[in-house]
C-alpha cells in the first residue's frame, strides 16, 4: 500500500510537470500572434515576415513528428524529456537576448522540433505511471495544460510584451520550464521505453488508427478554415466592435478548458461518445455560425459550442490512437499530432483561398461540411464488422459502452 501511495505521488508530480511543460511549449508556439507588431518593428521585418515564426513552427511540428519519435524510439523517456526542456529554456533565452531576426527563427525551429516529440513521449509516459484504467483521466489532464496556454499563455504574454517590450515573454517561459525540468529530472524512474503496459496500444486495430487521423485532419482543418477568420466574422458579419472580439475569444477559450476537463474524466469510460459528441458539436457550431451568425445571441452560443469542442477533440483522439495503435504509442501520438498541425496549415490556407470567393460566412460552411464528413467517418466505423473483435479484458472497462 505505501508503495502504492509513493508511487502515485510520483505520478501525480510528474504529470503535473509535463502539464506546465505542455503550458510553455503551446505558450511559446502561440505567443508572436499577439505581440506580431511588437517584434516586426523591432526586428524590422514586415508582418508577413514575422508570421513566418509562427506558422514555420507549425510546419516543423507536422513534418517531424513522426520521424522524431522514430528515431527516438529507444532512448530513456527521462533523458529525452530533460533535453527537450532545456532546448526550450535555452531557445527561449536565445529568442529573447539575441536581437536577430534569423537568429529567433532558429530558435522558433529547434522548439518546435522540440515539441514535436515532447508530444509524442509526454502522453505515454504520464500514463505509464498509472494503472490502465485511468489512463483517459491522465490525458485529460495534460490537455488541461496545452489548452490554457490560449486561454492564459497566449494573452497573458500579449499584455506582459505590450507594457514591457515582447522579449520578456520569451524569458518567462524559459523561467516556467525549469520547475518542470527538475521535477522530471529528479522524480521519473528511469525506465526502457518499451516497457510498461503505455508503450504499445491496449487493442491494435490499425483500421481504426487510421479512422482517427482521418476524423483528426477533417476535424482540424475544418475548424481552422473558418475559425482562422473568426474576428473578421464577429465583426462583419455579426456585428460585434472590435472591443468585444478579444472577450468573445476568452470566453471560447475558457469554455475549451471546461470542455476537456468534463471529457477527460468521462474518457475512460465511454471513448467514443466523448469523440463523437465534440465532433457533432463542432459541426453544429460551424453551421450555425453560418446560418444564423448574423445574431449576436447565437453567434455568443456558438463560440461556445466551438469551444466545448476544439480541445476535446484532439484530447479525445491522443487517448484514442493510444488505445488502438498498431505499433508503438508515441509513434501513433506523433502521427495524430502530424495530423493535427497538418490540418491547421491546411485550414488556415483553405480559407485565405476561399475568402474571396465565397466570403468570410462561406468559409464557416465549408469547414462545418468537412466536419459533417469526420462525424460520418466516425459513425460508419462504429458499425458491426463482419468478423467479432476479441472480448475486451474486464478490468479494462466498466461495460459495452466502453469500447473505443
Amino acid at each position: 500500500m505505501a508503495m502504492e501511495k509513493t508511487t502515485n505521488r510520483r505520478g501525480v508530480a510528474v504529470v503535473a510537470a509535463l502539464m506546465l511543460g505542455a503550458f510553455a511549449f503551446n505558450t511559446t508556439e502561440n505567443l508572436p500572434i499577439g505581440i506580431l507588431k511588437l517584434m516586426a518593428d523591432d526586428l524590422d521585418r514586415s508582418l508577413t515576415a514575422v508570421g513566418l515564426l509562427v506558422s514555420g513552427y507549425g510546419l516543423t511540428v507536422a513534418l517531424v513528428s513522426v520521424p522524431i519519435a522514430q528515431v527516438t524510439r529507444s532512448v530513456p523517456r527521462r533523458l529525452v524529456l530533460c533535453a527537450l526542456l532545456a532546448a526550450l529554456l535555452l531557445a527561449s533565452v536565445v529568442s529573447a537576448l539575441v536581437p536577430s531576426y534569423w537568429v529567433l527563427m532558429g530558435a522558433r525551429l529547434v522548439t518546435a522540433v522540440a515539441q514535436a516529440l515532447f508530444w509524442a513521449v509526454m502522453g505515454p509516459v504520464a500514463v505509464g505511471l498509472f494503472p490502465p484504467h485511468v489512463r483517459g483521466r491522465v490525458i485529460g489532464a495534460l490537455s488541461v495544460g496545452g489548452s490554457a496556454a490560449l486561454v492564459l499563455g497566449v494573452p497573458g504574454g500579449t499584455w506582459l510584451g505590450q507594457h514591457t517590450g515582447w522579449q520578456v515573454p520569451f524569458l518567462v517561459v524559459g523561467a516556467l520550464v525549469v520547475p518542470s525540468f527538475v521535477v522530471i529530472a529528479t522524480v521519473l524512474p528511469t525506465s526502457r521505453p518499451e516497457e510498461g503496459h503505455a508503450a504499445r496500444g491496449v487493442r491494435p486495430d490499425r483500421r481504426r488508427f487510421v479512422v482517427v487521423l482521418g476524423v483528426t485532419a477533417l476535424t482540424v482543418t475544418g475548424v481552422f478554415t473558418g475559425y482562422t477568420y473568426v474576428s473578421q466574422f464577429l465583426v462583419d458579419e455579426s456585428g460585434f466592435s472590435e472591443s468585444s472580439v478579444s472577450t468573445l475569444l476568452l470566453v471560447l477559450g475558457v469554455t475549451g478548458i471546461v470542455g476537456v476537463t468534463v471529457y477527460g474524466r468521462l474518457l475512460d469510460r465511454f471513448p467514443r461518445a466523448t469523440l463523437t459528441v465534440p465532433v457533432a458539436t463542432q459541426a453544429v457550431a460551424l453551421l450555425g455560425l453560418y446560418a444564423a451568425g448574423d445574431s449576436r445571441a447565437v453567434a455568443t452560443v456558438m463560440l461556445v459550442f466551438l469551444g466545448a469542442s476544439l480541445g476535446p477533440i484532439f484530447m479525445a483522439t491522443q487517448s484514442q490512437v493510444m488505445y488502438v495503435a498498431p505499433g508503438r504509442t508515441e509513434t501513433a501520438i506523433a502521427a495524430n499530432s502530424a495530423a493535427y498541425n497538418s490540418g491547421v496549415a491546411a485550414g488556415a490556407l483553405a480559407g485565405g483561398l476561399l475568402l474571396p470567393l465565397v466570403g468570410v460566412r462561406g468559409t464557416f460552411l465549408v469547414g462545418g461540411l468537412m466536419t459533417l464528413a469526420a462525424l460520418a467517418l466516425l459513425l460508419e466505423e462504429h458499425l458491426p464488422r463482419a468478423a467479432p473483435q476479441a472480448a475486451v479484458p474486464a478490468h479494462e472497462h466498466e461495460d459495452a459502452d466502453a469500447r473505443p
